[in-house]
């Protein structure tokens, strides 16, 4: 039976780390199990973590191993290489399809019934991975997708035009990476259109400006890697939030990584599209309203992936 109170990660790098604080935080589990390559690494985070449950809620943390996890209403794959300085998501693909496939027939064992959450990059890609080796309903797997790039985009534009993040409402679709657009089409401010709001705030030259607002949240992870080696506190954030609206059966709209058929004109791929999101995973993929550029540029995203798809065809054979 499953339990939406319990959860596994599977990676305890800094993504997988820092992701088992944020949802400790958040109070959303009463038990947590991590696993990594490393049994000692897995073990450290659990003592770590467990040492600041008197500042939070009850909880219990510990390392374990694939039969902890057949329960678990939710399992969370951050596995995988560290994206290199100067290397794209892209690039990231073979390796992590390698270590995919050394988890995900482990998970299928054990009869998971559960919501597979695949972070690892490049994610669009693992994540149909996922969904193929596994054999799992495809409304079951799914990806961090634009979650955070989305997040990226308010904060930015908050910024730009002075209001709170939280008051804006766009979308960054498409792939997680290099090829991924900003919805300015149906960009609103608290409802209020985005070009109009700018024209309140004397933004004149705001179409100029939002191209390079697009820019820096499409390269934010290249910055923060050159700056600092990785990226882990947004994207543990941004699992969190996906996590909210699973275990509190929420019905969210986010735009997470999950299989298109159909949408769009597309066909038999994993990228971001806002979703509705419940305990039962994708309950609807959201045909939102593009512009024609937007819509070209959404096909073009579709194509690089499908691109790299096709070249790892041979290695998605069913468990």
């Amino acid at each position: 039976m499953i339990d939406f109170q319990k959860c596994a990660i599977i990676g305890c790098g800094f993504v997988g780390s820092a992701t088992a604080f944020s949802l400790v935080e958040s109070g959303l589990f009463s038990e947590m199990v991590l696993l990594d390559a490393n049994p000692d690494k897995a073990e450290g985070e659990a003592m770590d973590l467990s040492h600041g449950l008197p500042f939070a809620q009850p909880m219990r943390i510990y390392a374990g191993t694939y039969d902890d996890i057949a329960d678990c209403g939710l399992v969370v794959i951050t596995a995988g290489a560290n994206q290199k300085p100067g290397e794209t998501r892209l690039q990231l693909v073979k390796k992590n399809v390698s270590i995919l496939k050394s988890i995900i027939p482990q998970i299928k064992q054990r009869g998971y019934e559960g919501i597979l959450l695949v972070v690892s990059n490049p994610v669009d890609i693992l994540t149909y991975a996922a969904w193929k080796l596994s054999g799992f309903p495809a409304k079951r797997v799914i990806g961090s997708g634009t979650v955070l790039d989305t997040a990226r985009l308010k904060y930015l534009l908050g910024e730009h035009l002075g209001v709170d993040s939280r008051s804006v409402h766009a979308f960054i679709i498409g792939e997680h990476g290099d090829s991924e657009l900003a919805v300015w089409s149906s960009a609103n401010i608290s409802g209020v259109d985005l070009a109009d709001f700018c024209e309140l705030k004397g933004e004149s030259s705001y179409r100029e400006d939002l191209h390079s607002l697009y820019e820096n949240v499409r390269d934010s992870a290249y910055q923060i890697i050159e700056k600092k080696g990785a990226t882990y506190y947004g994207i543990a954030m941004a699992v969190r939030r996906i996590a909210e609206c699973i275990v509190r059966d929420e019905h969210g709209v986010l735009p997470i990584s999950s299989f298109i058929n159909g949408h769009y004109g597309l066909n038999d791929i994993c990228m971001s599209i806002p979703a509705i999101l419940d305990r039962d995973g994708v309950e609807q993929v959201l045909d939102i309203p593009l512009n024609a550029e937007e819509l070209k540029n959404l096909t073009a995203s579709a194509a690089a992936l499908q691109k790299v798809l096709d070249d790892i065809a041979p290695d998605l054979e069913v468990c």
